[in-house]
């Protein structure tokens, strides 16, 4: 490096500062360098920004969807096509026990967990048993203990199922659901009793075993879930029970009036959470036009339904329309329809206001 100039020569007024030629080149060096690195790095800011912009270009703002959604199964996103569609206006939903399993209620015929396994504890004959005419002549307590159990409005809530049904009414999309549950989840998540068809029954009302006098519907709820025995008939002194269909009754007359009209009108069938193996609703499926599309939203396959893309056994007009079925649980089944169809919100809106407590 070179020196640097005396105190004398930079404080000589007539004379410039003297640089010796040795710091001259290496300075002029230096401010190569510097313009080399300046010229440098804003090129390499240039670069920067155009890269920056054209990735900034390629992004998309819009919310990106969760990965359930992403990667729902063609069963769920043809479901979602259909109803999107605003094609369907009459609608008939069918249930069972499936849809109120989430709600702990247990289906029937599940080993080990189901209603039948359950009731042994009552050293039942059969299992059947508890909703048997007969035997509840001579030993009510199993049917009171249940009832008890099951009593509506008291210790379960509708599901997320129920209130899906709730919303296609909301909708204007339902024309009636059948459940063949006689928990009333349907009716306590909001259907109209218009729309609903309880195929086995309720605890609305109560009548005698006997002599079929009808009887005080609350009063039948106040002894069988506080006093825990049978009502009795005030005219006969039978057993009153509530006005759930027993082996051998016959189902309500409003099925009988509604159900072939119904399956003639309907454009689509949704059947969900059953075995399909209680006569005659089981039948329902079978009914509907051969056009009518029918989807199965269940843990396996049952009745005449066929998998997701394999032709119906029913004979099409169409010849287009098949079966969609969708195995696994109803509720998170139709979260996830719901989710697609950007009903989620309404959906959880209208299950939260009907839950107890």
């Amino acid at each position: 490096m070179g020196s640097k100039s005396t105190p004398q020569a930079a404080n000589d007024s007539d004379s410039q500062v003297s640089i010796p030629s040795g710091s001259s080149q290496t300075a002029a060096q230096s401010d190569g360098e510097e313009n080399i690195e300046s010229t440098t790095t804003n090129k390499e800011k240039d670069v920067n920004i155009d890269d920056l912009t054209a990735t900034l270009g390629s992004v998309s703002i819009a919310p990106t969807q969760p990965s359930s959604i992403a990667n729902a199964p063609q069963s769920i996103k043809s479901v979602a096509k259909m109803l999107a569609s605003n094609k369907y206006k009459k609608i008939v939903v069918l249930t069972g026990a499936g849809v109120s399993c989430n709600a702990g209620i247990p289906d029937f015929r599940t080993p080990g967990t189901g209603l039948y396994d359950n009731l042994q504890k009552y050293n039942l004959p059969f299992p059947e048993a508890v909703f048997d005419l007969g035997f509840y002549a001579r030993n009510p307590d199993p049917f009171v203990q249940l009832a008890s159990e099951l009593w509506p409005g008291l210790k379960h809530s509708p599901t997320i199922t129920h209130s899906f049904i709730a919303l296609l009414e909301q909708k204007g999309m339902l024309l009636r659901t059948y459940t063949q549950n006689i928990d009333m989840l349907d009716v306590l998540a909001g259907v109209s009793e218009e729309r609903m068809i309880e195929c086995h029954g309720h605890f609305r009302t109560a009548s005698c075993t006997v002599c079929s006098k009808p009887f005080d519907g609350e009063e039948c709820k106040r002894i069988i879930v506080e006093e825990n025995r049978a009502p009795s008939c005030l005219s006969c002194k039978g057993h009153v029970k509530p006005d759930i269909v027993f082996f051998g009754e016959g189902l309500p007359d409003r099925f009988h009036r509604l159900v072939k009209k119904d399956v003639r009108d309907a454009d689509l069938l949704i059947v969900m959470g059953t075995s399909l193996m209680v006569s005659p609703v089981c039948q329902i499926p079978d009914m509907v036009r051969r056009d009518c599309p029918r989807i199965l939203f269940n843990r396996e396959l049952v009745g005449t339904f066929c998998r997701d893309g394999v032709k119906s056994r029913r004979k099409s007009y169409s010849n287009k329309e098949r079966d969609i079925f969708h195995a696994g649980d109803c509720d998170e089944s139709v979260r996830l329809l719901c989710s697609l169809l950007d009903w989620d919100e309404e959906l959880d809106e209208l299950n939260s206001s009907t839950r107890l407590g």
